[in-house]
């Protein structure tokens, strides 16, 4: 079936739609340091909690208390947020 004329407004607002290319764009990789360095993020934390627990909160800095606690989940907060850039 043969196509219509557009009218003038018409065609001005479509003759954009042609200029536009779409391209696609492969997804950025990760940097090479940002796996290791979340996976021992993760793990220091974790060990940072089992060490403060194992020896009834007097380890690994004495005279901080339960503070020893939120050493330990800011390095597995930092783990997480590494863990959100990977791709």
């Amino acid at each position: 079936m043969p196509k219509s004329k557009l009218r003038k407004k018409v065609q001005k607002a479509h003759a954009h739609e042609q200029d536009v290319v779409d391209h696609a764009v492969a997804p950025a990789e990760s940097p090479r340091w940002l796996a290791p360095v979340m996976v021992t993020a993760f793990l220091v934390g974790l060990f940072w909690i089992v060490v403060f627990y194992v020896t009834q909160t007097s380890y690994p800095v004495p005279g901080i208390g339960a503070w020893n606690m939120v050493i330990g989940f800011s390095f597995i907060g930092f783990g997480f947020t590494l863990a959100t850039k990977w791709r």
